[in-house]
Order: C-alpha cells, then structure tokens, then sequence
C-alpha cells in the first residue's frame, strides 16, 4: 500500500489494522457494532476498516463530499456508536455536531500526516485513535473467526429517487463474491501488478472492486487522496502503475487534456471500472495503449453484477446471477405485464428494465431500512411467489448473458460519478426564500458523460431569481456534483393526479432557448452565479467551448 510518501508491506498493513482491531476491542467496539467513518483516501482508512472487518464490527463510510443537513442525515440514519474522524473534516463534523441525534457516542480523531505512531495532539473531546493502537497486541483478535458471510461489513451510501441517502448493506459475502468477479476472473492481477486508486473510498469502486481485485492477486494499491488528470501520467509513471480504477467521468477528463509526455508508452495494461461510454472506449484504449478494459455492472444495494471477463468492447460483460430484461412502460414508469398479470421479457437488442432473482445463492441485503427494502423488490414476476430485485436500470441483452448498459430510470441522474437524488435537491431548492416550487432532473450536456442538474422553479410574485445567492446557497447545502447547473423559471408547475411532477416535458426541452419560452440560466465553470442563457452562450455549450 503506498502513497507520496509512504509504502506498507502486507505484513506491516495487517500488524497495524490488527493493532487497531484490538484498540477497538478495549474501546468498547464489538461485533456488529456501526461505526461512522470519515477520512478522505489515505493509508489509515483502508487499516481502519480492515481492523473493524477483524472485528465483525460494521464500517459506515460517510461521503466526504456531503455537508449541511445531508451529511448529520448519514449519520442519524445508521445510529453509530462510534464516530473516526479525519483532521481534514472536522471543520464540516463540527458544522453538524449539534444535529446528531446520539451526544454520546465515542469520538476518535485521526491527525492529518503520518500518524502511524499517534502522533499529534487530538482536540478536546476526541481521543487519539492511532495513539490508542500504539503498543498494543499484533495478531488477529480472537474476534475473527467468528465474523460470517452473512455479516454486515460496510455500510454505502446510495442516493436513491426517495430523497435523502440510504444506507446499502454491504455483506462480507458479497464482498467475497466481488473478490472472485473483479479479481480472480476480471482483472487477474499478481505481486507485480500496481493499481492505481483515485476514486473516493467512501464509494464501493474503490473499497470493493479496486480493494478486493488487488487483495485477489497479491497486488499493490498506490492511493491518492483525489482525483488530478494534470498529475495521473506523473503518478502512474512514478508508482510503475500498471492498471487503475475509473468512472467513466475520469476517462473524459483524460481524454480531454493535452498529450502528456508520460502517456506516451506507459505501464498501464488494464483498468476497472464502470460508466465507460461506446462513444470514447475505443479512442481511449488507442490512444493510452489500453489492453483490457474490465467494465463492470454493480450497485451498492443490488445483488447482481456483471464483469467484462472476456475483454469484449463496449458491454458491462457477462453474470453468473439469475437475471431478466423486461419490458417498461415509459409513460407510466412501471414494468409491463401481460395479461396473466406476469411480466413480459425484453428481446434480445430491445431496451428493457434489469431484474435479478432474489435466491439463496444470490440474496439481498438491501438497506438499513426495510421498508427501503421492500420497495425495490417486484413479487409474482413470472410465477407465483416469486422475488427479484428492481435495479432501476434499462438494459439490453447481446447474448451469451453479457448486457449493454443503457441507461437510469426514475428521479435518479449519474453526475461527476455519482448518483444524485433530484427530490434531495428539490428539497434543498424548496428552503430558498421565494421559491414556491422545484422540479429537477437530469439534462445532457454535448462532451460529457451522465446527465447533470436541470432545475425548473417556480417563484412566488414578489421574487425575482438572485443568481448569486442561489449559487451559494446550493454551495453551501450540496455536493458540487449534486447542485443543479441550468435553472429555468416557470409560470406554473404541471403535476399528475397524485402530485407527482409531469418531468418528461421538462427533460425533452432541456435548456434549448429554441425549444423553451421560459427565462433560462446558467452556471458556467468556475462562476459562483447563475446568468441569463442566452442563444449565443447555448450554442458555445453545444460546441464544448466550457468545459464542465
């Protein structure tokens, strides 16, 4: 494990996740205990979640990204008993401190340098943890042999289309299984492989696919704290990188600088990762000299994925699990069933929603709420009693069990990487002095990949739209990614019988001044307000002059 300045042998790793696991253990922190957890990507969060795993306890890994309400939300849902903190986000724990529901959980704070050896001075209140783990045992707690596949591990979080983040159940079964997916069939690593890991470890890309990939080979992570596309060429050659893990935002980014003069002959053989568009993969495996590409399909609640074994191009790959692709209603945002009340299957080539069998050998974990749970489970789909799970996602099927991704249904948008719930927003937008009402969704944007936030507002009459206000009240509520780009004023808001925003219109239109009479405007890169959007500044967007 490495990072700018420091390298760990597994031997030394597992000494001091084991260290940790019994400073836990005296602590107090016991067998399916949730623990809240958040450092951005450094060596000690991978130590602290192996020692928490030795211990059966359950890591909730908090988006370091989110602030505000969003972020005491996480941490109320999954009720911890114990809060680890990085020195880099005290400042935003401290923002929500007094939110939290439980006062009285235990605090440990984790300096921001090499701590190792519990060096620096924890503040008042918080305890040292890597103090704690100084001296203490280095073997495997007894505690480890009775941790089980069924075991919660870590706790994701997932913003899904019923506002606020949910927390995902991510079992060591599960895990295990992406062990053999991503390791042992997609990526094939060895001792002599370096991965190359810049995606955000809060994230299952990271601490499943990437972490297990590389523990299934013998290989080597070297971690950055985020993502740079001016520093990747540098880092790859420094590190001899030879595989990196990426969203398919990354790869954009990528492509869109400068040639490099480290790009050229590189070490990188492969990659994993998700969200790789047809329209860039095979520019993008020319131009860096890309053997393998081990795209996969996963999601952090779901209990299905598929893996590019076979290196095939432009496809999520291929699934062992039990899955179907049927046939949605658009209009009515529901499956389509026959007239035996069953639901039909896609054709092979037609776009269909994905399903998978909920079994023994491939349960669902779920979230932490079951009535969570419950909603994305379909029941009597081709028979009577049986259970699959809804992922939200239109797929079409190529053959031999491989799919193509095509793309999200529901209120849920991909931006940056990330997923973003338009009813969080909407709620966020909502709290803003004159707005009466907001609908959000996702609009595409020439050049880049996903969709970002499209904001349709309705104000009250005594209100006109402050651009730079809204800018800093979106800034100071959201994740960048999360905060909408494009707003568009309207007189009235068309809803459905039952109160649910009419969005299909809405998206078709965009942010065209062609196609809508409505005032429009815009954020562009690097402002901190919104402007009017004029026809001139739509066709330099259309024509990628910005780069968002």
């Amino acid at each position: 494990l490495m990072d700018e300045k420091r390298q760990l042998s597994y031997s030394a790793f597992n000494t001091w996740a084991n260290r940790l696991a019994w400073a836990f253990k005296a602590e107090g922190v016991d067998h399916g205990d949730v623990v809240a957890v958040m450092l951005e990507n450094r060596l000690e969060l991978l130590a602290i979640l192996a020692a928490l795993s030795k211990l059966g306890a359950v890591g909730a890994l908090i988006n370091t990204t989110q602030r505000g309400k969003v972020l005491a939300h996480s941490f109320n849902l999954v009720k911890p008993g114990f809060l680890v903190i990085g020195d880099e986000l005290l400042s935003a724990f401290d923002e929500v401190d007094e939110q939290l529901h439980d006062q009285q959980a235990r605090r440990y704070w984790i300096a921001d340098q090499d701590c190792l050896q519990g060096a620096g001075l924890a503040p008042d209140g918080w305890t040292n943890l890597m103090q704690l783990a100084t001296g203490q045992a280095e073997d495997n707690p007894p505690d480890s042999l009775h941790v089980r596949m069924k075991d919660a591990c870590f706790l994701i979080y997932t913003s899904g289309t019923t506002g606020l983040p949910k927390a995902s159940i991510m079992s060591h079964g599960k895990w295990i299984k992406a062990y053999g997916g991503f390791g042992h069939s997609g990526l094939t690593l060895s001792e002599r492989d370096v991965l190359y890991l810049t995606l955000p470890c809060y994230h299952n890309n990271a601490v499943t696919v990437c972490w297990s990939a590389v523990l299934a080979g013998g290989a080597a992570i070297a971690l950055r704290r985020r993502f740079s596309a001016s520093a990747f060429w540098s880092d790859v050659a420094r590190y001899n990188a030879t595989c990196f893990g990426y969203i398919g935002e990354l790869c954009r980014y990528l492509l869109n600088q400068p040639v490099h003069p480290a790009e050229q002959g590189n070490s990188l053989r492969c990659m994993i990762g998700n969200g790789l568009r047809p329209s860039i993969w095979s520019e993008f495996k020319q131009r860096f000299g890309i053997e393998q590409i081990t795209e996969f399909y996963a999601s952090s609640e779901g209990n299905i994925g598929f893996t590019n074994v076979f290196n095939f191009d432009n496809t999520v790959g291929y699934t062992p699990a039990t899955y179907a692709i049927v046939r949605y209603d658009l209009e009515n945002d529901c499956p389509k069933r026959a007239s035996n009340g069953f639901l039909q299957k896609a054709n092979k080539g037609e776009a269909g929603l994905l399903i998978s069998e909920i079994s023994a050998k491939w349960p669902f974990d779920g979230y932490t709420d079951p009535a969570k749970s419950e909603s994305v489970i379909l029941r009597d789909v081709f028979k009577q009693g049986d259970a699959w799970f809804n992922t939200g996602d239109l797929m079409r099927d190529i053959g031999c069990k491989h799919a193509q991704f095509v793309d999200r249904l529901g209120d849920t948008f991909r931006w940056k990487g990330e997923n973003v719930s338009t009813t969080e927003v909407e709620n966020v937008l909502g709290a803003f002095p004159g707005v009466e009402d907001a609908v959000v969704y996702g609009v595409e944007i020439a050049g880049t990949n996903g969709r970002c936030g499209m904001a349709a507002l309705r104000l009250a009459s005594a209100y006109a739209l402050d651009g730079a206000a809204l800018a800093a009240h979106l800034d100071a509520e959201l994740p960048a990614y999360a905060a909408p780009l494009f707003v568009r004023l309207l007189g009235e808001v068309e809803t459905t019988g039952t109160f649910k925003y009419k969005k299909t219109d809405l998206k078709q239109a965009g942010y065209d001044p062609n196609l809508v009479d409505d005032p429009l405007y815009v954020r562009l890169p690097g402002s901190d307000s919104f402007q009017p959007l004029s026809r001139e500044t739509h066709a330099a967007i259309e024509q990628q002059h910005y780069r968002f």
